[in-house]
């Protein structure tokens, strides 16, 4: 099938659009709608996060915990990403959901919203790259003397994200390529995974899908402290589609390099979620079949994945499958620098950072990219990860204390602009969908079960081994009060609105204008 074609009409709905809201058209505009797509599903990769957490079903309540947890935690998530597709398809900007909460709120909304997101960026980040690093010791390290030791996670999760940055450093085209394989990757390997573990499984209990076993406290490796409620395991079991499907915020991050932004940003918001919810809950199913032993695999706890691909797959067959998977883990990292940066560059624009903004929201003229911006992103999950490390120090593991802050701070980021999309649809703030939209009623009631959702996100992630995940929320959520009543309120002034549209607009026509006059 031919790409659709981007004509002049399609380019220009898209400045107009971004000019209306007072930016020009700094960043290269280049990315088709399966581009906008596959950086989201290649975040979001049911690789890295589905196969790294995939022990928080297994060692809650069993086979349950992938048969039936997953549809549930996939639902929730997928409540989120319909509301945030229609905003999305009435304000495509980078920056997303920053812009979102600064136009259908207020200064703060918007300043809050950014600082959540880029929080919950960079330790999404550091999620992903950290359960790369895991990876990459479970599978190759012992060859190189690795251990897994936290002084050689920093070591590893430096360099996988340095690289990560070099590749966005050189432009959206090359990046775009990158996330294009990563998709095609992720699907194919996804696909083999599933026929390995039920070809090679030594017995096939499909009951297994849906049968709540207890494997909390020891007999599921104390992934989870010992509870005797299948309620409360039930919603811990929730952690693992939760944060596997996340990130398709990216896909708003990259609306201003996204050709027919409108319409292909919220498209690929909601299918990149739709198709690794499917394939994700095909995987999880195929490997909780191929257990040996359920009651062992459980009470392996994290090495329960490893430990089933030892027991049942050929070693060369396994070789190939896991440098598939980490190199599927890497190009989710490489996607995710793409959306941290877009998201600081937007902000910085703004004059959101309190200091660096100018250079932060500098595009580098060679490779239209936030230069600046991409490796300030890369050095602050390199140093969150560096203090997550103390954090983890007393037992709790370094992965799920980055996993579930990364959960808080998102999702919240993502909640804000919802609850005021749902207060002001249809108001003078946001009088008209976007071509992408949904009723008016069917929108609202998603948005009231994304708060719902919330509330549940943020109960189970602060949850036992993970409560040092509370103090870090606190903690943050003090600091910014100090820091918007002390400094900020006087001084960010958000988003251009009324005015400060019309002056920059101007400026950007004349600028365009002198370009031509040059160029001719």
């Amino acid at each position: 099938m031919a790409a659709p074609v981007y004509t002049e009409t399609d380019k220009s709905e898209d400045v107009k659009v971004l000019h209306g809201m007072g930016y020009a058209q700094e960043l290269s505009r280049s990315m088709s709608r399966f581009s906008n797509f596959a950086i989201s599903f290649s975040i979001i990769c049911i690789l890295s996060g589905g196969i790294n957490s995939f022990a928080q079903a297994t060692s809650s309540i069993g086979g349950a915990g992938a048969g039936i947890g997953w549809i549930v935690g996939c639902i929730v998530s997928g409540f989120f990403a319909l509301a945030m597709a229609q905003i999305a398809s009435a304000f495509p900007t980078a920056g997303g959901l920053y812009h979102w909460a600064s136009i259908l709120g207020n200064r703060f909304t918007g300043w809050l919203t950014a600082w959540l997101n880029l929080l919950g960026l960079i330790t999404v980040m550091g999620a992903i790259n950290i359960g790369t690093a895991f990876f990459f010791v479970g599978t190759f390290g012992s060859g190189m003397g690795l251990t897994g030791t936290a002084g050689e996670i920093v070591t590893i999760v430096t360099v996988i994200t340095i690289v990560q940055a070099a590749f966005n450093h050189f432009g959206i085209r090359l990046t775009a390529m990158l996330t294009d394989l990563s998709g095609y990757l992720i699907l194919a390997t996804t696909i083999v995974l599933i026929v390995l573990c039920l070809v090679f499984a030594p017995a096939i209990d499909i009951s297994r899908l849906w049968t709540f076993t207890n494997y909390s406290g020891e007999a599921g490796g104390n992934v989870f402290p010992q509870s005797n409620s299948m309620l409360y395991l039930f919603l811990l079991c929730l952690l693992l589609p939760v944060y596997t499907i996340t990130g398709y915020d990216a896909s708003a991050h990259t609306s201003e390099e996204t050709m027919k932004a409108a319409h292909s940003v919220p498209s690929a918001i909601v299918s990149s979620v739709l198709w690794s919810a499917l394939f994700g809950w095909a995987m999880l199913c195929a490997i909780t079949l191929a257990i040996p032993d359920l009651d062992a695999g459980a009470k392996s706890g994290w090495g329960v994945f490893f430990g089933t691909m030892d027991a049942i797959m050929p070693s060369g067959i396994k070789t190939v499958l896991y440098f598939a998977i980490l190199i599927a883990q890497f190009l989710c990292g490489l996607a995710t620098v793409t959306s941290a940066s877009r998201m600081l560059f937007a902000f910085s624009r703004d004059g959101g950072m309190p200091v660096g903004s100018a250079a932060l929201a500098k595009v580098s003229p060679q490779y239209r990219t936030p230069v600046t911006a991409i490796w300030t992103a890369a050095i602050l999950e390199i140093l969150y990860v560096f203090l997550a490390q103390f954090v983890s120090i007393g037992g709790t593991n370094i992965y799920t204390i980055v996993v579930n802050s990364t959960l808080v701070f998102l999702f919240l980021s993502f909640t804000i602009p919802i609850v005021l999309g749902m207060m002001t649809y249809g108001t003078e703030k946001w009088p008209n969908p976007g071509p992408w939209a949904m009723s008016a009623g069917l929108f609202k009631l998603v948005c009231v079960l994304s708060v719902i959702g919330m509330a549940v996100i943020l109960f189970i992630a602060v949850q036992p081994p993970n409560d040092k995940v509370l103090p870090i929320t606190i903690g943050f959520l003090i600091l910014t009060a100090v820091l918007w009543f002390g400094f900020e309120r006087r001084r960010f002034q958000g988003p251009p609105i009324g005015e400060e549209i019309a002056r920059r607009k101007a400026i950007i026509a004349a600028a365009e204008k002198a370009v031509g006059e040059t160029g001719r």
